[in-house]
């Protein structure tokens, strides 16, 4: 089991180009990270929508022949690692959809905590919906609304959803980016050849060499078409809850998010971590590839040499066969290996972003003392992960969180390490400053800022969507 958390989709979009659906392949590309299960992209061929949807990553998708069939002037597109929704090509998005007003294709990138009471109205009303996905239940409301402007329509069923949701939507002459109201999930804005590119996060832009214009607001709704861009704030204006574990793991390092650079962020948290919780070792490893800024940090803080004594496998496959012998730790080795030679007799910090089960940390531990380790100190940039998200990270439930049911001294003898500290929220929020009430931090502390029915019963009704 992938004991990682996963962000559950990046969404590109491109008006005004002649090579729109290669500007969108490309910028998947780009997003890939932030989901492997499905790719999809729908053109726009004057009014004439084209749609390429697959299961798997977006080269496995995409060939010369798929790419050539989505002919237009925009296009948007979407990666997809499910939150809601079980994976399945009918759950991949955008999602294609024809109503009275004429074609609408929708990428969705969040997850909305009042789609099941939503979609069971919908049904009663005699709505017949395609996948399991929540994104579906905001096409069913945009069709079924009674306003007569397409924005308006937009801007009344987005008014029904609670939760986190940075969209992209075309229709047959426009295109549209919207984000919620709290922020919580990255949008951005770029521009090349006279066209806009609209993309979940700015490395997109660095790729296809689109001039990055900025950050698409809370609350923002964007409507771009033949006679420009128009910016619009719709919904009641609520405080930025962004969410800090794009920060933490989820965005590229080489992107730009939320006010702030993520390579920069990452490494001063590493450098927090060092001051507030110091060793006497002579290594530090990072956990890669989310761990090296933060070791970096800590190395630089520390005055400690910096090693890469763990080096991954970039081109493990989704799937792979198991031998039938016994192999220890074969899960992690698959994908991690210690270096003896960098390792041997020394004491080593291992830093991580994370620590969610705990059985990752537990296996990497063991294979360093295996190469000679005499010290495993584990260093964390992030606080305790003690509660679910519900807002379009992949979290397992509360019950499988360790640090909800164990304490540090149990979690520290769990992972067999020798120390373990993880980084608190106050003094990661120090990074921040005069910002650090801007982001959401309920994963680690509970306060959630959308509130829905009990947490408990909220993560029962997640999980049996993913069941389905």
């Amino acid at each position: 089991m992938d004991d990682k958390f996963h962000d559950e989709c990046g969404v590109v979009g491109v008006f005004g180009h002649p090579e729109a659906a290669n500007l969108v392949y490309l910028g998947l590309y780009a997003l890939q990270h932030r989901g492997q299960e499905s790719a999809g992209i729908v053109s726009n061929e004057n009014g004439i929508m084209h749609h390429e949807i697959g299961m798997g990553l977006v080269a496995d998708v995409f060939n010369t022949e798929r790419l050539g069939r989505l002919k237009g002037l925009s296009a948007i597109g979407h990666n997809r690692y499910s939150t809601e929704g079980i994976s399945e090509i009918k759950n991949a998005q955008p999602c294609l959809s024809q109503y009275s007003g004429g074609s609408l294709a929708l990428a969705h990138n969040g997850n909305l905590v009042n789609a099941k009471e939503i979609r069971d109205e919908l049904v009663s009303a005699g709505s017949i919906f395609q996948s399991t996905n929540d994104s579906e239940v905001i096409v069913h409301l945009i069709a079924q609304s009674k306003k007569v402007n397409f924005l308006d329509r937009v801007t009344d069923a987005l008014s029904q959803i609670q939760g986190a949701f940075s969209l992209v939507l075309m229709r047959n002459d426009s295109l549209y980016a919207v984000r919620d109201p709290y922020g919580f999930r990255p949008l951005c804005l770029g521009k090349l050849d006279g066209a806009y590119v609209v993309a979940s996060e700015s490395c997109v832009m660095d790729l296809i060499e689109a001039e990055y214009l900025r950050e698409i607001e809370p609350g923002e709704l964007l409507e771009i078409d033949d006679k420009g861009i128009r910016s619009y704030f719709p919904f009641e204006k609520k405080p930025p809850k962004f969410c800090v574990f794009e920060h933490i793991y989820f965005a590229r390092p080489d992107s730009y998010q939320f006010g702030g650079d993520v390579y920069s962020i990452r490494k001063q948290m590493g450098k927090c971590l060092a001051q507030e919780s110091p060793v006497d070792a002579d290594l530090v490893v990072p956990v890669p590839d989310s761990g090296v800024l933060s070791a970096i940090g800590y190395s630089e803080e520390s005055g400690i040499p910096f090693e890469m004594g763990l080096i991954r496998n970039h081109y493990v496959g989704r799937t792979f066969i198991e031998p039938q012998s016994q192999i220890r730790h074969f899960g992690v080795k698959i994908k991690l290996n210690a270096v003896r030679k960098v390792i041997e007799g020394k004491r080593v910090v291992i830093i991580d972003d994370s620590i969610v089960r705990g059985t990752t940390s537990r296996k990497i531990v063991k294979m360093l003392r295996e190469v000679g380790a005499l010290e495993v100190h584990v260093r964390i940039s992030s606080p305790p992960t003690q509660h679910p998200c519900f807002y379009g990270i992949d979290t397992p439930t509360k019950e499988e969180l360790i640090a909800s049911k164990k304490t540090l001294e149990d979690t520290r003898k769990y992972i067999t390490a020798d120390t373990l500290h993880y980084l608190t929220l106050d003094k990661m929020m120090e990074v921040y400053k005069e910002r650090k009430d801007h982001f959401c931090k309920a994963c680690f502390d509970g306060n959630y800022p959308v509130t829905f029915q009990d947490e408990d019963e909220k993560q029962m009704d997640l999980f049996a969507a993913k069941e389905e």
